[in-house]
């Protein structure tokens, strides 16, 4: 994903390609990745953890809202009062949750699923007051899953 270049004191990181990665996405969400490439290179590594995660969930948030929100109401009724629009479940439904409704929806598979709820649980340390605090090569790669992920899913379709 990266390049490097070693010199007596610094570190030189070239993140082209993870910039690259960032063409088909929407304007949304390129510049939440953006801004986590961003924060790599500046060190910020949680504020980078946070970021990547926005974007990716705006993706799949989209995903999930790509038929009018017609299957996510048939398959949680109870979210029905709550899902008038996207933007209403983002409010009323975690993250969490909204991951599981990708799985029922067929947008992920179990273990996918399961990856997924691992990030978040990493996203949440990072957004979180706690000892963790990752460095570039776990941030990188934790941001080179999501555009993984990011590829993946915007090939499936409800």
């Amino acid at each position: 994903m990266l390049a490097t270049h070693e010199t007596s004191g610094s570190r030189v990181v070239i993140l082209e390609e993870s910039y690259d990665k960032l063409t088909k996405l929407t304007l949304k969400q390129d510049e939440l990745f953006r801004q986590a490439l961003r924060c790599v290179e500046h060190q910020l590594f949680r504020a980078a953890h946070v970021l990547a995660w926005a974007g990716f969930m705006d993706l799949l948030e989209e995903k999930l809202a790509s038929d009018g929100l017609v299957k996510i109401r048939a398959a949680y009724p109870a979210w029905a009062a709550n899902a008038g629009s996207i933007e209403e479940l983002r409010e009323a439904v975690v993250e969490f949750q909204l991951i599981q409704a990708a799985k029922k929806l067929g947008l992920c598979s179990s273990t996918e699923m399961k990856a997924l709820h691992g990030m978040l649980n990493k996203r949440n340390e990072c957004a979180h007051p706690n000892d963790f605090f990752p460095d570039m090569n776990i941030t990188l790669g934790y941001i080179s899953e999501l555009l993984t992920r990011v590829a993946t899913l915007q090939t499936k379709t409800l």
